[in-house]
């Protein structure tokens, strides 16, 4: 009788029962390696910084010979330095006016755009556009319109009779013709992120809301207003950081003056570290702003915990 033929098996594994283990070390080590990179330079570039920052801010420091602890000097220093404060009250202003104008104007064109109208694309496009030029063109532009004896501006007041402005040279009119400036850049921003937002309000809760013979007004302030809560909160804190850390426009146009009326908090930073090289004091100064932006988002953070809370309340 004939044997039957030898199965064929596959042979047992030779590694070792902890290997799903080996493996998975490999994959997050090969994973390391590929981002590994980027998180130096995240390091490099961020985290260290921040931190010797923090350090220089309790040293006197030229940033050429080596630095001296001074400890709690320069924040002492900074709340005695008129400087410093004009440069406060000049961020409080320019927020306090660039804030609400920029959220306000760009609802109320927004709301005009979320309507069928003819060329609501170019319109929007309009807006936007000036949104996306750099801040240093927007100062080298407005420099020479602006411009006490050569600008457009002072050539059209003219023309309508009316007597010249020294705009940017005034130091009475410096830092609202800079608020000025940025609302026209920075309004076409929230005129985009306020139309996304109408658009995704339900359209069943409008209808609703008219078909009870509820007035425009009314609509937009018992549905409208509501819904957009959280984009508005998010608004709000997005141009108060902006506004706290504005530099640039004024780098370009006015570099601080006439007499300290356009002196920004980051700008009163750069000149002391850069152009007065005591960098330990600028720090100071910049660690003080840093409070201040991480007070006011922690505080608009718990606002709209507080609305979210609210709100799962009337809905549940």
């Amino acid at each position: 009788m004939s044997r039957l033929p030898t199965p064929i098996t596959r042979p047992a594994s030779r590694t070792p029962a902890g290997s799903p283990r080996r493996r998975g070390r490999r994959e997050a080590a090969t994973a390391w390696a590929f981002v590994l990179p980027s998180v130096l330079v995240i390091l490099g570039l961020s985290v260290v910084p921040v931190l010797w920052s923090l350090l220089l801010s309790f040293q006197y420091s030229d940033l050429l010979t080596p630095s001296v602890w001074v400890g709690w000097d320069n924040y002492r220093q900074l709340a005695d330095d008129p400087q410093f404060a004009q440069a406060v009250r000049n961020t409080l202003v320019y927020t306090a006016l660039y804030v609400p104008l920029s959220i306000g104007l760009g609802l109320a064109l927004a709301l005009v755009l979320n309507r069928r109208i003819r060329f609501s694309g170019l319109y929007r496009t309009l807006l936007f556009v000036p949104f996306v030029v750099s801040a240093a063109a927007q100062g080298v532009l407005f420099s020479f319109i602006l411009d006490p004896e050569f600008g457009a501006a002072n050539a059209l007041l003219h023309r309508l009779g009316l007597s010249p402005q020294g705009f940017l040279s005034d130091p009475a009119q410096a830092l609202l013709v800079l608020v000025a400036i940025s609302l026209w850049s920075g309004t076409g921003f929230c005129v985009v992120i306020y139309l996304a937002a109408l658009q995704d309000v339900p359209r069943e809760l409008i209808e609703a809301a008219t078909l009870d013979g509820a007035e425009r007004r009314h609509v937009l302030r018992h549905v409208t207003l509501p819904t957009i809560a959280p984009v508005s909160v998010f608004l709000l804190l997005w141009q108060t950081i902006s506004a706290l850390q504005v530099f640039d426009l004024v780098y370009v146009t006015t570099k601080g003056g006439p007499l300290g009326s356009t002196t920004v908090i980051v700008y009163f930073v750069w000149e002391q570290a850069f152009r007065n090289f005591t960098a330990g004091y600028g720090a100071a100064a910049a660690y003080v702003l840093g409070v201040a932006l991480l007070v006011v988002a922690t505080g608009l953070r718990l606002i709209r915990r507080r609305d979210d809370r609210r709100l799962k309340g009337a809905t549940s």
